[in-house]
């Protein structure tokens, strides 16, 4: 039986986005748990959250940068200010359609985005994204 990541955490306001990449994923049997979170603000919700006195822990975090509420670049500067049991074992990855060089460059410089990917996520680019970041732990 192979290791699974804890749970994926997706972040984003396009519904269609958010299903067409938990099929994939439940596809490729990778994760444990896939939770959704249609904004900034529902996703740090979610991360502050606690089940017997444990908060989730997303194994990688793919985040949209335009969202309602909170976008992500909001959210990066709210996660920070988490506390680190908050946000164990993350790999943050911003999807966008955003073809703004700024963007970019702004993903780039900021210690906490590992990624910056354009939508929509294919299989080779999530596998990737694994063996880069989780091979010693799958």
């Amino acid at each position: 039986m192979k290791k699974k990541l804890n749970s994926i955490l997706l972040v984003d306001d396009d519904e269609d986005c958010n299903f067409f990449h938990k099929r994939l994923i439940n596809r490729m049997d990778i994760t444990e748990e896939i939770h959704v979170a249609l904004d900034g603000e529902e996703a740090l919700d979610y991360l502050k959250s606690s089940i017997d006195g444990k908060h989730p822990q997303p194994a990688i975090i793919f985040l949209d940068i335009n969202m309602p509420k909170i976008d992500g670049w909001e959210f990066l500067d709210e996660y920070e200010k988490l506390e680190d049991i908050q946000k164990a074992q993350v790999v943050l990855v911003m999807l966008t359609t955003s073809l703004n060089p700024d963007d970019l460059e702004r993903a780039k410089s900021n210690p906490l985005v590992y990624d910056y990917l354009n939508k929509y996520l294919d299989a080779d680019r999530i596998q990737k994204i694994i063996e880069k970041h989780f091979s010693n732990h799958l």
